[in-house]
């Protein structure tokens, strides 16, 4: 677990000033312009969130709320190995120097009216190793449930409408007009909340902050010339204004706005989502990349214009040097995938549904991501292998493995050797108490081959059956009973936070997300 950093224990930052291209960008075509329009387009994906911001502009000086953020220094090395971003999403009814949007904007945006602090339903943390050799998008499902150190178990997409909404009673029983300075305190209160909790759910330092607005999305979607996205099946869908044919299509801004916002009639609500906006950001970003954007003057100029009306960031982030870490990203490089959940139709405390999440299992997933790539077996010396040998039947199979037992770190132990044997192992995690009291393999049917490799290969386990899985899905529970391989990798840190909300029916088989890479030809279909 990560304690929570005082003030005290930050390190200060000067305000940078804001670099010029903004004004001009369309005299700018080199790398940084290349590697910062990068960062914007991942940026935007967060767009679709519902939230409540009013500070903070991106132009002529770079301004926002005195945040406590973490560790990297000006040259991107970051002391847990990555350099994080939490990005959000705004409707707000202004731009990002505060200026009220027009009726014709508004229209464009069909947001309909605001009111009040408004919760944040688009969550991710942007994760980038300290080479700068790739970057990570991980959503953050609105429903996860999480337990607040102020505001006990919680939606995480209601934290920042609580401490918002709390700080401005609080001001305004001290007397505190209703003007920018209030909205200013109110905003900063509600990113610092967010920042915290997901700081303590992913393990990582918060480095920096960012934010969109609903109007940036439009503004810089149409300003590349539209975006190719891609369905499995039609879709009209009257509430987020989404009506758009099976296949291919190119969408321009508030086309784009209703696609990544439909929620209702996809087979798995949000998280369906989630994978749109993944897979509709990684077309952007593959359009930003283009030689087609980057030596056309006028998109140049456009996309400027749409960051300075519509991206903040935090006061101490230098996106220049920041930009110089990543000069040798490519799209490929970037991926797009969603934090490990262990059911998604859970019972908050309630009754409310929620997405419930091990805090172990996410620690270990951000963690992975900051490590150095492992280098190519086949390129490995050949070694005497006095392991069993693994039997190409597993490999059609995803494989989850859940710890039952006391020993910490046992169920990424045997992860961890499971995937040096080059099996799919999908994650890892604690299972609920009092479902198992022996270490065994769970597979569909007991006479399945796989099932019966795998419990070879683990040192001749018993094989159980659960008709509720998958076919290509085995499950390895391990108890304080095992003896078979696992790695000597020491387990990565773990969170002393418990679990909270109760499972739903489909713990411990919650479908694995996707990997949508921005490097892909053509766009991803999804439904």
């Amino acid at each position: 677990m990560r304690d929570r950093v005082s003030p005290s224990h930050r390190s200060s930052r000067d305000i940078q000033p804001a670099p010029s291209h903004f004004r001009d960008v369309s005299q700018t075509g080199n790398k940084y312009l290349k590697v910062l329009l990068a960062i914007i387009a991942v940026i935007i994906l967060a767009v679709s969130a519902i939230g409540y911001w009013t500070v903070g502009r991106l132009g002529g000086e770079i301004s926002g709320a005195e945040l406590m953020l973490g560790g990297d220094d000006a040259t991107g090395n970051a002391p847990d190995g990555a350099t994080d971003i939490l990005l959000v999403g705004s409707d707000s009814r202004t731009d990002a120097q505060g200026n009220p949007l027009s009726d014709e904007e508004l229209a464009r945006l069909n947001a309909g009216e605001a009111d009040g602090e408004l919760n944040t339903d688009t969550i991710m943390v942007i994760r980038v190793p300290n080479d700068g050799s790739k970057a990570y998008a991980v959503s953050i499902p609105r429903d996860t449930y999480i337990h607040s150190e102020d505001y006990g178990n919680i939606k995480i997409n209601s934290v920042y409408a609580s401490y918002a909404a709390d700080r401005r009673a609080e001001l305004l029983a001290d007397g505190q007009e209703e003007d920018r300075k209030l909205e200013e305190a109110v905003a900063s209160s509600g990113q610092q909340g967010l920042i915290d909790v997901v700081a303590e759910l992913t393990g990582v330092e918060v480095d920096h902050y960012a934010e969109v607005g609903l109007l940036g999305f439009v503004l810089l979607t149409d300003a590349i010339g539209g975006v190719d996205v891609c369905l499995n099946a039609a879709v009209d869908d009257p509430f987020s204004g989404a009506k758009f044919p099976a296949g291919r299509s190119t969408l321009d801004g508030t086309e784009a706005l209703a696609f990544v916002r439909q929620r209702h009639g996809l087979p798995r609500g949000d998280l369906d989502r989630i994978v749109r906006q993944q897979a509709y950001m990684a077309s952007l970003v593959q359009k930003v990349l283009s030689a087609g954007t980057l030596t056309n003057p006028a998109r140049l100029s456009e996309l400027g214009t749409a960051v300075e009306r519509s991206v903040t960031i935090d006061k101490g982030w230098n996106i220049m040097d920041f930009a110089s870490q990543l000069a040798n990203l490519a799209g490929g490089n970037v991926t797009f995938t969603t934090i490990p959940v262990t059911s998604i139709d859970g019972t908050g405390d309630y009754g409310e549904s929620i997405v419930t999440v091990d805090p172990n299992e996410v620690h270990t997933f951000m963690d992975d991501m900051a490590k150095p790539d492992e280098p190519d077996p086949e390129d490995a010396p050949a070694t005497e292998d006095t392991a069993p040998a693994v039997d190409p039947v597993l490999d059609s199979y995803s494989i989850q493995v859940l710890n039952a037992g006391t020993t910490a770190g046992l169920a990424g132990g045997v992860a961890s050797w499971l995937q040096e044997e080059g099996l799919n192992v999908e994650g890892s995690s604690n299972a609920m108490e009092g479902i198992y009291f022996g270490s065994q393999v769970v597979a569909a049917d007991a006479t399945d081959p796989g099932a019966r490799a795998l419990a070879e290969l683990l040192g001749g386990l018993e094989v159980t059956e659960n008709a509720g899985l998958d076919a290509d899905t085995l499950i390895v529970v391990t108890y304080d009973d095992y003896t078979g391989p696992k790695s000597d990798i020491p387990a990565a840190e773990t969170s002393t936070e418990a679990p909270v909300g109760t499972p739903g029916a489909d713990f411990g088989q919650a479908e694995v997300a996707p990997e949508i890479s921005a490097g892909s030809e053509g766009p991803r279909c999804v439904n």
